[in-house]
This record gives C-alpha cells, structure tokens and sequence, in this order.
C-alpha cells in the first residue's frame, strides 16, 4: 500500500484460529479496501465463517490482527466497532420482541437518540418490506424475514463496513433484489460490504472483488477480474479449490 493511499477497511494479518485438532483459520491475511463490494468465497469448511467472527470481534483469534480504518479492533474495541455492521452466521435474536422493536433496541444499543432510532428503524422496515410484520413477534418469522430483521439491526447506526455471513440465504427474489440495491447504494456511496457466499453467481453479480478462501487460507484475491482471469467464478474456484467429492456410480438410483 503507498504511504498516501487509504487504509483498507478492513487489514487482516496473521489470523490464527484452531478448535482441538482442526485448524480453521491459518495465517490468513486480506486487505479489503474500503468502499468495495468484497466477496468471501469458499467450499464448506474452508474458514469463512471463522475468519468473519474474528474480524468483526464475535471471535478471539489465537494470533493475528485485524484493522477497521487502522483501528485494533482487539486494542480498540470501543472506537473500532462502532464503525462496524454485522449479521453473522446462525445469528441469536432476541425472538420475544417484535421486529420494530428489536430494530429500536440494537440503535438504542449504538448509542442513537430515541427520535433518531424511531426514524430510521421505519425506514428499514418499509424498505426491507418488512412493514406488515413490523408489530408480530420475531419468534414467528420465517427464516428469511428474520434474515432481513437481523440485517436492519446491522444497518440502523449506519456503520462504515458492514460485514454479513450469507445474507441472502432463504431470502425470497424480490427481497434479495431490495437488499442488493440497499447494499449496492452503500457501497457506492463510500461503505464497504463484505459478504460470504456459496452461490457463485451472485457474488459475480454484485461483488467487485472477490477472494477464495480454501482450508484457512486466502487462495486468491482482487478484483472480480483479476481472480477469475477470463473464466467464470464457479470455473475459478473449481480450479484453485478441486473436486474433492469421490465419484460413485449410482445406478441404484436411475429410474430405468
């Protein structure tokens, strides 16, 4: 990085993180520079998840650092993690309060106004069409409506970088095509998403960068163009990841 440039949004260095035996995470460093629409690719298993709970504080690494606009995040948390917006993997909410309130208590928690919160989380609710429900229990939400409430909870402080595990999944396509304006909005105004995927096609679709991550390590990264070097991302990712399911003849299972 030149002396002048910015600091990326997000600096991983050196992340390290074991469970028993299994090393998850291994040396793994990426510089996500901000105001990129930043993809995370990889099979199941590779480190993704791990690697996103570290960098956003969800997860203490066993070595390593991770810088938020040059902050510490683990020597600084008190300014780091303001700046930071997060919808992890298996997100717990709070499931006995309805989504508006759920919106207000996690804008109440970053420390907005109350007239500001009220604002804002009607805002959220109508543009992540989510005003019918805004009054029922998160209890009784579908898995993809309680996606959305967890991703207004991320965007009510409006945070610099919001970093979001799998936020499409079991969201229905009209919803994904409001998130993906949301996200692209922010993005292009200045923010930073950094956001996990399996689904190659969409990460080409939205994403202007892109890194591979494969058994804890970053396998590739840089721009969209860069990482699929003429190929298509699935085509990309085959080649650097392999095929690693046995093939078996199942003619048990054919019809005729």
């Amino acid at each position: 990085m030149a002396p002048d440039s910015p600091a990326p949004a997000l600096a991983l260095r050196g992340l390290r993180k074991r469970f028993g035996a299994t090393i998850a995470v291994d040396g793994l460093d990426l510089d996500i520079p901000s105001g990129s629409f930043y993809g995370i690719v990889g099979p199941n298993g590779a480190g993704k998840t791990t690697t996103l709970s570290m960098a956003t504080g969800l997860l203490t690494p066993d070595a390593g650092t991770v810088l938020v606009h040059g902050i510490d995040l683990w020597k600084e948390p008190d300014r780091a993690k303001p700046t930071l917006g997060v919808l992890p993997d298996g997100l717990r909410t709070f499931d006995r309060l309805t989504g508006a309130e759920l919106i207000s208590y996690a804008g109440l928690l970053r420390g907005l106004a109350p007239a500001m919160v009220e604002e804002r989380r009607d805002d959220l609710l109508a543009a992540l069409d989510l005003d019918a429900v805004g009054r029922t229990l998160v209890a009784d939400y579908s898995a993809g409506m309680t996606k959305k409430i967890a991703l207004a909870c991320a965007l009510v402080h409006a945070p610099r970088v919001l970093v979001l595990d799998e936020p499409f999944e079991a969201v229905d396509p009209v919803s994904a095509k409001a998130i993906r304006r949301i996200l692209q909005d922010f993005a292009a105004t200045g923010g930073t998403v950094v956001m996990s995927s399996h689904v190659m096609a969409l990460v080409e679709r939205v994403c202007d960068h892109v890194a591979i991550v494969g058994h804890g390590r970053v396998l590739a990264y840089g721009t969209l163009e860069e990482v699929s070097g003429g190929l298509d991302l699935e085509e990309r990712f085959v080649g650097l990841i392999g095929d690693t399911s046995e093939r078996r003849d199942l003619t048990w299972l054919r019809q005729s």
